[in-house]
Formats: C-alpha cells, sequence, structure tokens
C-alpha cells in the first residue's frame, strides 16, 4: 500500500473507518462463508480493561484473573473451518446470553434459515434450549453435556462403560434429552491424566493423614479429642476441596 510509516492518530483513524464499515464486511464473509445448513461456531472471551472511560467496561466474571480491574466482553462468531465471519463486544457483565444475539444475527441479517450453532455447555443450557432453540424451526445446536450429567445418564445405564472396549465412539439416545442425539467419545488421554492425578491425591491425602496420627501420639502437647482431629481433618479436606 505504500505504507512506511503511521502514527497512532493514523492508526486510530483507520481503526475508525473499519469500525463504520463492519457490517458490510460481516456480511460479505457470511455470503462467501455461510450457506443453508451451515455449521456455526460461536464463542465469548474477556479482557481486561486499565482505563476507566470505556462504555463498556463493567465488573464481571474476569478470565484474566485480573481481580478489581474493569472488563470488556467480546464474541467471535466464525465458520465451521474456524474462519471469523463477525466480532461483537459486550458490556464486561454480559453472560453467555450474547449467543441470543448471534442467533438473530445469522437468521435475520445473514438470512441463513438452516444453521447449527455449536457452543460450550455454559452457553448452550438446557433452559436455553427448550426457550430458544427448540420451537425456532431450522435451528440446531451441537454443545456438551456436564459432568453431574453424564454422570447421571451412566447410573440410568443410558450408555454402558463396557461398550468403550471395542470403540472410542458411541451414539445414543435417552428419555431425559427427547429428540436430541446424544454421542460419547472416551478420551485414553484424559483418562490416564486423571488416573495419575487419582494416584496423586490418594499419596497427598495419606501422607497428611498420617501426619494427623503422628500429632496423636506424640508425647508433648498430641493432638487429643475427637472434636480437635475432626477439625484438623477438616481443614486439610476444605484444602483440596477449595483448591
Amino acid at each position: 500500500m505504500g505504507l512506511e510509516k503511521a502514527d497512532e492518530d493514523e492508526l486510530y483513524e483507520a481503526m475508525d473507518w473499519l469500525v463504520s464499515k463492519q457490517e458490510l464486511i460481516e456480511n460479505e464473509l457470511a455470503k462467501t462463508h455461510l450457506t443453508e445448513g451451515a455449521l456455526v461456531l460461536y464463542d465469548v472471551s474477556s479482557t481486561y480493561f486499565e482505563g476507566t472511560q470505556c462504555p463498556l467496561a463493567r465488573y464481571g466474571y474476569n478470565r484474566d484473573k485480573k481481580k478489581g480491574f474493569l472488563q470488556i466482553v467480546f464474541g467471535l462468531l466464525c465458520d465451521n473451518r474456524g474462519c471469523p465471519i463477525a466480532a461483537e463486544v459486550f458490556e464486561g457483565n454480559s453472560s453467555d446470553t450474547t449467543i441470543t444475539s448471534q442467533i438473530q444475527k445469522v437468521r435475520h441479517r445473514f438470512g441463513i434459515q438452516q444453521v447449527v450453532l455449536v457452543g460450550d455447555r455454559g452457553m448452550i443450557t438446557n433452559t436455553r434450549i427448550f426457550a430458544e432453540f427448540q420451537p425456532v424451526e431450522g435451528l440446531d445446536w451441537i454443545t456438551a453435556l456436564r459432568a453431574s450429567q453424564i454422570r447421571k445418564l451412566v447410573e440410568q445405564e443410558a450408555v454402558q462403560l463396557s461398550l468403550f472396549d471395542e470403540t472410542d465412539l458411541v451414539e445414543f439416545s435417552c428419555s431425559d434429552y427427547p429428540g436430541e442425539r446424544l454421542i460419547a467419545c472416551r478420551n485414553p488421554f484424559l483418562a490416564e491424566e486423571k488416573a495419575l492425578t487419582r494416584v496423586a491425591l490418594l499419596q497427598a491425602t495419606e501422607q497428611e493423614l498420617n501426619l494427623i496420627v503422628t500429632a496423636t501420639l506424640r508425647e508433648k502437647r498430641a493432638l487429643k479429642g475427637a472434636d480437635q482431629i475432626g477439625l484438623r481433618v477438616g481443614r486439610f479436606l476444605h484444602s483440596y476441596m477449595s483448591g
């Protein structure tokens, strides 16, 4: 473009111009990369804000672990390859309800009526599925179940763990999820990691409990009484649960 250098003002002017063209650019990207029945990926993140003048900056769930800082939330909409189609910035205390505006954007602004929206379990919840997804014809979704929901399926024997002896991927159904297609996958790497973590926690637990036993047997200032021993064990268990 024949540019040798640009100062801050020129860069900000370029960004202002880009913002003024954002909707036009997004519409063209959607026209090029999205078709009826498209798989659309959506997720949000946040970034903390150093100043105080941003009209969208709010206190909220801080993914940067920066306590006491204002933040903004931003969402990115992509096609099935991960190619960005649209971006939007929200107030810093916005929750995962931002997905509602993305549904409207895809269906009304981009004109895609048949769409499969992919989002995480915090974004596509059962409540939102019943209220916003199922009533809309042509709107499907892909998400993940929470650990408690998966555990319940195993307890109900809707999916049997023995099936994973022969395959890593199982498709099944359950009356708790009418009309939904459930797929379970066994990740051997994650299983190995969890097994190692379990062994490490058991070893740490045994070591700490042995220290408590030793404290009850020492000659001076021995730890005595069920209440005192219980408090010591409770502090130890709380430290692991809170960590």
